[in-house]
């Protein structure tokens, strides 16, 4: 939903961006900031700053950075309009309701009544699991090696042995069989009628991303079968787009993800420490569940059994991993089955361990292809290693290929080169090969310069919010017009109209970028590292030579885009080098 830039304010300016980040993050003061650990990567030293003035966070090791609205989005993974919606609750700002075509308002309304549905069910199991008649189910997770604050953490319950009793609760809380049934908790028949999903099973509540509940998972005790149940899928649960566990390990802060084939492993891990484990929900990784997890993290370990089928799922999943842009590793259990078992046998370090050791996805796949090959004759090693250049083929990035032709070359003992011209021989058979078109030579020094242009004009912006004696002094000579990338030109824009009104805060510019790359980007205008130089004097020709470049850079960008026709553009040509000219000879005062 859309909200007018004054609602969208007064929600920031009653959000103090220290005290919404303390809650996070443990700050210290120190000196007009207030610094902790970096909540968005792993760090020793702090290196995460807090500006109450500025009402702007930036880390200097990772560049996150933005205003409270770009840390809720980050942190919790919201959207803007969800941040916006999370930080007005919590200061008791009142929304304007959107307003929805009918279909839209039922279809609304439905999804929140099935959720409510399933949090009253998983209330309700859990209620069961500590009452006498889950007494067997519990008995069965603490032998499971699960605590009690694992339990609860996790929400895990317990489903009677009457197959109705769930459904007989949730009518007497007044909805409807047929709302029952949708909310995939029950069945009905002509035979039977309504009759409970879920019965006589330990239950495992599956969240989304936001910790609602959208379905369950349910191990039966006994012999029965299924083993596991899982909820059917519906509107409000997909099994290929969400993962169990996601709730959790999204906050872990990890750099990656251990994924699981199932409920316990996750749990057990979580237990021992490991809070970025996830796992399918009773099917195999999918293109959804990549995506998914290209959200928070760009590489995974893959922990799944130990057996053939384990083996077999964790090579389907790295390709499809790959092709969502997420690199994965995979990790061996033996001499145990799964995590679970692994964990309880060997401990938490011993795991540590084997995530230390785990092999490449690319080199775990061909170490499992050896076992077609006999690797111990001169054809079935030469077999094999044709088979590894076809597969080197894939790596569409020229240094990506070379890369991992080195490490296939070390690890199997062959030369390098040989290697190299077995790879581009297997690309000529099977088409893969193109001839390429090899760039002119370049000295790079025109990307320098770009660069250059782009940092001169970055660190001008904070050199504006830390001087705002600046303004007065250079506006005859420097306007946005001068900031020649796009972003830096609707910042400066913003920040010189800002100085006009008489207030300046770069967290209410922030607030017209609604992406959070665009966040982290502006927040980065405003956080330029400055080397603090010995003396003012120092400090103001550092400035007054920043201001020379960045209006430089203008008149060159202007120069070589200008139509030799337009006079009015050839005009203002002169006057920019004229005012170039008066600027080099302009003394900077900073107080």
């Amino acid at each position: 939903m859309y909200y007018s830039d004054e609602i969208i304010e007064e929600v920031r300016q009653r959000n103090d961006i220290v005290d919404v980040i303390s809650g996070y993050v443990k700050l210290q003061k120190k000196g007009n900031s207030w610094f902790g650990l970096c909540p968005f990567h792993n760090e020793k030293t702090p290196s995460f700053s807090v500006s109450r003035d500025k009402q702007m966070y930036y880390c200097f090791g990772c560049g996150a950075g933005g205003n409270v609205f770009t840390f809720i989005m980050e942190y919790e993974n919201y959207s803007f309009t969800e941040a916006v919606k999370y930080l007005a609750e919590r200061a008791g700002v009142a929304l304007p309701q959107k307003e929805y075509s009918r279909e839209a308002r039922e279809r609304a309304d439905m999804r929140a009544t099935l959720l409510e549905i399933n949090k009253a069910a998983a209330r309700y199991f859990y209620v069961q699991l500590k009452s006498e008649n889950g007494k067997k189910a519990h008995e069965y997770l603490t032998g499971r090696k699960l605590s009690e604050d694992t339990i609860r953490a996790f929400g895990l319950g317990y489903s009677c042995k009457y197959s109705d009793d769930l459904s007989r609760y949730l009518k007497g809380k007044g909805y409807s069989d047929e709302l029952i049934v949708r909310s995939g908790l029950a069945t009905a028949d002509e035979k039977r009628g309504i009759h409970d999903k879920f019965w006589n099973r330990v239950m495992f509540p599956i969240m989304d991303a936001n910790s609602r509940v959208i379905g369950f998972g349910g191990r039966v005790m006994g012999d029965g079968k299924p083993k596991y149940l899982n909820s059917p899928e519906t509107m409000i649960f997909d099994k290929s787009r969400n993962l169990y566990g996601l709730n959790r390990a999204r906050t872990s802060r990890k750099p990656y993800f251990l994924v699981c084939e199932g409920y316990m492993d996750v749990i057990a891990l979580h237990q021992a420490g490991f809070t970025c484990a996830v796992a399918s929900l009773g099917t195999a990784l999918t293109a959804g569940h990549a995506s998914l997890i290209k959200r928070y993290v760009n590489e995974v370990y893959l922990t799944y059994d130990s057996d053939d089928a384990g083996t077999r799922a964790a090579l389907r999943a790295i390709p499809i991993l790959k092709e969502a842009g997420v690199s994965a590793r995979v990790i061996r259990m033996e001499p145990y089955k799964d995590p679970d078992e692994f964990i309880k046998n060997l401990g938490a370090e011993a795991f540590e361990q084997r995530i230390a050791e785990a092999k490449n996805g690319f080199l775990f796949s061909l170490e499992m292809l050896e076992g077609s090959y006999d690797m111990n004759t001169p054809e079935g090693k030469t077999e094999f290693l044709r088979e590894a250049a076809r597969r080197l083929n894939t790596f569409e990035e020229e240094i990506e290929r070379d890369n991992y032709i080195e490490a296939v070359a070390k690890t199997y003992r062959v030369g390098y080169e040989e290697m190299r011209r077995l790879v581009i021989k297997m690309a000529v058979q099977t088409g893969l090969a193109a001839p390429k078109i090899r760039p002119k030579a370049s000295t790079g020094k025109g990307k320098e310069k770009e660069e250059g242009h782009i940092r001169d004009q970055k660190l001008l912006l904070t050199w504006l919010i830390d001087y705002q004696e600046l303004f007065p002094q250079i506006g005859k000579y420097i306007s946005p017009e001068d900031f020649t990338t796009e972003m830096y030109r609707q910042v400066a824009e913003l920040l010189f109209a800002q100085y006009e009104a008489g207030e300046i805060s770069p967290a209410t510019i922030m607030n017209h970028f609604t992406e959070e790359e665009e966040h982290r980007e502006a927040a980065s205008l405003f956080n330029t590292r400055i080397r603090r130089l010995d003396t003012k004097a120092e400090e103001e020709k550092a400035v007054r030579e920043t201001l020379i470049r960045v209006k430089s850079g203008s008149i060159e960008e202007a120069a070589a885009n200008l139509d030799p026709a337009d006079l009015q553009g050839l005009q203002r040509l002169v006057n920019a080098r004229k005012a170039l000219q008066d600027l080099q000879k302009l003394h900077i005062s900073l107080n």
